[in-house]
């Protein structure tokens, strides 16, 4: 085994070299990490899944000299240059935020493990029965595959077990939390008084408030669940896949949560039923 010592002596630029490619590639390591644990649980994996079968395709494509199809990648390829600054803007806005904070080498969110969804509902059931009767307005998200930790960074950070008393408090009125939105992962309400764009591609009737709107706009975004309670009317809705449900009764409402929840999003976004419509407040 070679004396390091002597080693040294001999070539101490070698060594000094050595190590700057060590922390070198240290810190690059680092950064790579910080980047992958920032976009893990939000939308922007969706769009990186896209992009990585992109370019896998046009791999192939090249590989298999198909020139049509080559040509047609490659210049979507092109474009996505210009475009990728537009669909990233708001991961992007998020990251320098947090530079600028300090936050973004600071620890991740806690994850939440999955969970059967009937304890969940069953809490969900009764929490959103009681703000009914009592004209209480509420707004739930349920993430399901697309991470919502974007989203959550918005309001409040809570981590707690999911249950009807915890629910119906966060919602009282002038309360610190009540205003916004409660985020859900599995079992676990990660964040209340969180902040949802708001619905663009449909117009609306009138009486719907700013609730539905912005759970309209969150399911538009992704593929997460929203139940809205109306504190005018105290009807219950469900939005989905960028479509509003309302004035569903307590029993439909956990069987449909129960079926979407279980099931990927591609196999339950046609079942759901057509009724409720928008025609009740």
């Amino acid at each position: 085994m070679p004396d390091l010592s002597a080693l040294v002596r001999l070539n101490p630029a070698g060594v000094l070299h050595i190590l700057e490619t060590v922390a070198d590639i240290a810190i690059v390591a680092y950064v790579i990490y910080k980047l992958l644990v920032f976009i893990r649980g939000t939308r922007a994996v969706a769009l990186i899944n896209g992009l990585i079968l992109l370019f896998a395709a046009t791999f192939v494509a090249t590989r298999l000299h198909l020139q049509a199809t080559s040509w047609l990648l490659s210049r979507v390829e092109v474009a996505l240059v210009v475009a990728l600054p537009i669909v990233f803007q708001p991961e992007l806005r998020r990251l320098f935020e947090q530079l600028g904070r300090g936050r973004f080498f600071a620890r991740a969110l806690p994850e939440a493990g999955p969970e059967g969804p009937a304890a969940v509902v069953a809490e969900l059931r009764k929490a959103l029965a009681w703000l009914s009767r009592n004209r209480i307005g509420g707004l739930i998200v349920l993430e399901r595959q697309t991470g919502l930790n974007d989203i959550v960074e918005t309001g409040i950070q809570i981590d707690g077990l999911v249950s009807s008393p915890f629910l119906i408090n966060i919602f009282i009125p002038n309360t610190p939390l009540h205003d916004g939105a409660v985020i859900v992962r599995g079992n676990r309400i990660l964040a209340a008084a969180c902040f949802l764009p708001l619905a663009e591609a449909q117009p609306l009737a009138a009486e719907v408030g700013g609730r539905h709107r912005a759970a309209l706009g969150i399911t538009e975004h992704c593929d997460a669940l929203a139940l809205v309670v109306s504190e005018e009317t105290g009807a219950v809705s469900l939005a989905n896949a960028g479509k509003l449900i309302r004035g569903i009764d307590e029993d439909t409402l956990a069987e449909m949560l129960e079926n979407l929840l279980q099931q990927p999003p591609s196999l339950v976004e046609r079942r759901l039923p057509a009724r409720g419509g928008r025609g009740r407040g």
